[in-house]
């Protein structure tokens, strides 16, 4: 994409942001310097920031890029712009993502992941979704494959259907789109029953066990991340890994024996996206985001 100055100053919504280090290398293996980057970012912004706006933010960098040492960040600097949005939960202070010169700022201080939290800031405490993270034990993607779609069938079962996508990095990650009226007490206990339900029916397969060095080779259930303080990595970001991978939506019907998810990249996704479209539209826009009543009061009956 061309040699760059020692610093350049882009303009971003009527924003001018200093882009300092511009010829700084990101992620050596493909040479991917930080001006390259930003300027993939800008690209994918409009698929980005429909999902991560009134959010919190949780942001990992990478000063010295992929490689380098790197260290997450909940609370917002202190230096920040004044025309960057803030919402406090608890004691943190947490960055809005809600536009893309913000998106660009960040990205300047090497922020190679952007995580998001599962509730909105302005109704804190309600998730929007039920969310899955299904996370192999070995390097074997077909089994997470298998599992993925374990978890939609039975998520049919329960007259739910949701969204697949990579996790960026070796999982999958599914999502229902839920009306936010659920405490996450409550999404916690249909989370539960499902992850029990899958795990028992396929225990050669699926395990719930946290600790790595118990799994063997079965497929982590993950229905615990799904909390209110704790986040997922939002869709269509990087992943600081080697060849910049992104975390990709996907449809069901991709999920086939030999995917991986290295296959989605800063270099492939422009062109997927032009090509295919944005299934996560259905979680950031759902034509009727699900009522869990029924499930609820049926584990109400169960409990008794």
């Amino acid at each position: 994409m061309g040699k760059v100055s020692k610093a350049s100053t882009v303009q971003i919504e009527e924003r001018e942001i200093r882009i300092s280090n511009p010829d700084k290398v990101l992620f050596p293996d493909i040479s991917l310097t930080k001006w390259d980057w930003i300027l993939h970012l800008t690209r994918l912004a409009p698929y980005i920031l429909p999902y991560a706006r009134r959010r919190f933010l949780t942001m990992i960098r990478w000063p010295h890029g992929v490689g380098g040492e790197s260290f997450y960040q909940k609370n917002a600097p202190s230096h920040i712009p004044d025309w960057i949005s803030t919402a406090s939960s608890g004691k943190l202070n947490y960055i809005l993502l809600e536009n893309a010169p913000t998106l660009v700022w960040l990205a300047n201080l090497a922020c190679l992941e952007y995580h998001l939290s599962f509730d909105r800031a302005d109704d804190p405490g309600m998730p929007t979704e039920l969310v899955f993270d299904i996370d192999p034990s070995v390097e074997d993607f077909d089994r997470v494959i298998e599992t993925a779609l374990l978890t939609r069938e039975a998520l049919r079962e329960l007259d739910l259907d949701g969204v697949v996508k990579t996790s960026g990095a070796t999982g999958l990650q599914v999502y229902v789109p839920i009306q936010p009226i659920y405490p996450f007490e409550q999404t916690r206990r249909i989370s539960h029953f499902l992850a029990d339900y899958l795990a028992g029916r396929r225990p050669d397969l699926i395990t719930l066990e946290r600790k790595v060095d118990k799994r063997g080779e079965k497929v982590y259930f993950d229905y615990l991340q799904h909390w209110r303080g704790k986040s997922l990595i939002a869709p269509y970001s990087t992943r600081a890994r080697p060849g910049a991978p992104v975390s990709t939506p996907l449809t069901w019907d991709e999920l086939k024996p030999g995917l991986t998810p290295q296959a989605f990249t800063v270099n492939t996704i422009h062109k997927r996206l032009s090509l295919k479209g944005d299934p996560f539209q259905k979680v950031v826009q759902p034509a009727s985001p699900y009522r869990l009543d029924p499930i609820l009061a049926f584990l109400n009956r169960k409990k008794r």
